[in-house]
């Protein structure tokens, strides 16, 4: 393959983390680390001048945080796709994070290859969240989606899904479940390359970036409900 390797910035406000991962990401033929920066208002700074793919994103940092970084990151002419990392799967601050443009969520201690999948996955358009984890997750944020108040948390008018066919309601109801493409296919009986379509179409009419915004929008607008997920998510 010739295409020109993934962008990365790093946004950490600890020195040898950033080291870290720039030893790992650089490793990697396809990957490339084009800038690094210790809080959340220098990560914005540098994104507004360097070209990026992906930016992973401390949440937890003194001054602007990561939170606020990603609002302002993601409203960017050209935004590239946020991944946040955070010490704790289940974090009201990954929540905000979300809410406020993010791609998904990492743990910190996730290993080398669980980082670099990350990087790859969300630069291709798919959600990062840890498949062992996507339905505690889904579990504690539908509530506080769906709640008033606080970042990232206002309802969305269900009109939002009003040029949404049958079929793709049902399979933007799967992907809120935290079911992968093949999974969808396999629950709607329809080949991969079908969900794989309906699910850009999903994306397109909803306005959603990617899969993860398209499902905070599946539980604002209360197409799922979080009781939904105990009786009806794949296993």
């Amino acid at each position: 393959m010739s295409s020109d390797p993934i962008r990365v910035v790093l946004v950490d406000d600890q020195q040898l983390v950033r080291a870290g991962f720039r030893m790992v990401i650089d490793s990697q033929p396809d990957l490339t680390v084009v800038g690094e920066a210790g809080d959340g208002a220098a990560a914005v700074e540098l994104l507004r001048r360097t070209p990026a793919d992906v930016v992973l994103m401390d949440v937890r940092m003194p001054g602007t945080d990561g939170i606020a970084a990603t609002e302002q990151v993601t409203a960017l002419p050209e935004p590239p796709r946020v991944v946040v990392l955070t010490t704790f799967d289940l974090d009201e601050y990954v929540v905000a994070a979300i809410g406020a443009g993010a791609s998904g969520f990492l743990l910190k201690d996730a290993p080398p290859e669980e980082m670099l999948a990350a990087v790859r996955t969300v630069h291709a358009g798919d959600s990062v969240i840890a498949a062992s984890s996507t339905r505690r997750l889904l579990q504690h944020v539908a509530p506080i989606l769906r709640g008033s108040g606080g970042a990232g948390t206002t309802q969305a008018d269900p009109g939002a899904l009003a040029e949404l066919t049958p079929r793709e309601r049902e399979v933007l109801v799967q992907m809120a479940y935290g079911a992968t493409n093949t999974e969808i296919a396999g629950q709607l009986f329809v080949s991969e390359a079908t969900v794989k379509t309906h699910v850009g179409r999903v994306l397109a009419k909803t306005g959603s970036r990617d899969r993860v915004q398209a499902v905070v929008l599946a539980y604002r607008t209360g197409l799922v409900a979080p009781a939904d997920l105990l009786r009806d998510a794949p296993a």
